[in-house]
């Protein structure tokens, strides 16, 4: 039998950031096509999880990075994968390392200098 493992994502103007959340996996296979398809295979608690996404835009398989993919072109996609119907269920925003394009721009920095907290409403 054959499952799927949880993954979260993020991205910036040049990369894609793929975590597959399967921790103390054995066996893993990785694999990166330049049209933008990922794919990993891993055994989890003596069953096999199999992973396969069809990017919405392709990527550069040249970097060696297992949770970085590099985009061929520098731009915002509006999701990752290419369908356009809901996205899988077993996809995820990963918040803790997403920027939006005005984050990435301002260097994902805000500035609270000018601002007084202790007003209330």
């Amino acid at each position: 039998m054959s499952r799927h493992a949880f993954v979260k994502w993020a991205q910036r103007s040049d990369k894609i950031y793929i975590t597959v959340e399967l921790p103390d996996a054995k066996d893993v296979k990785l694999k990166l096509e330049p049209e933008g398809k990922f794919s990993s295979s891993a055994i989890k608690d003596d069953a096999l999880t199999r992973l396969s996404l069809n990017c919405l835009i392709k990527v550069n398989v040249e970097v060696d990075d297992h949770d970085l993919l590099e985009k061929v072109e520098q731009k915002w996609w509006s999701r990752l994968v290419k369908q356009e119907t809901k996205p899988p269920v077993f996809l995820k925003v990963d918040w803790d390392k997403w920027a939006d394009e005005d984050d990435e721009n301002d260097g994902g920095s805000l500035n609270f200098d000018n601002m007084d907290f202790s007003l209330t409403m």
